[in-house]
């Protein structure tokens, strides 16, 4: 089993440490460095574990046939982790393609 990021996932996971220190969630951006590094060791070692759903027809926009789980990093925020799932070599491969959290994906769910 193997769970990769996209390009694009990949620069979400380090602008996110920038955006919560910036917006004063994080005191410290080592803190929110931790928190990301968290969210990412999450989602690699628990996704293929995971209940997950297919996505909804809106999120075709970043890749056709996804599924979807939720990762829920305290009483306020989840994050909803967007995957293609297949298998190359006799081994699962995830693919996440896109990653967004209550405050803004939703009212889409």
């Amino acid at each position: 089993m193997k769970v990769l990021l996209s390009p694009k996932v990949q620069g979400y996971m380090q602008r996110l440490v920038s955006v919560l220190y910036e917006k004063n969630y994080f005191s410290y951006e080592e803190e929110a460095r931790k928190y990301v590094k968290d969210l990412y060791d999450d989602i690699q070692t628990t996704l293929p574990a995971r209940l997950h759903k297919p996505a909804p027809q809106y999120y075709d926009k970043y890749e056709k046939g996804m599924y979807y789980a939720v990762f829920r990093k305290s009483k306020h925020t989840h994050y909803y982790v967007f995957f293609l799932k297949y298998v190359e070599n006799e081994e699962i491969v995830y693919v996440v393609c896109y990653i967004g959290n209550n405050h803004t994906d939703a009212q889409h769910l």
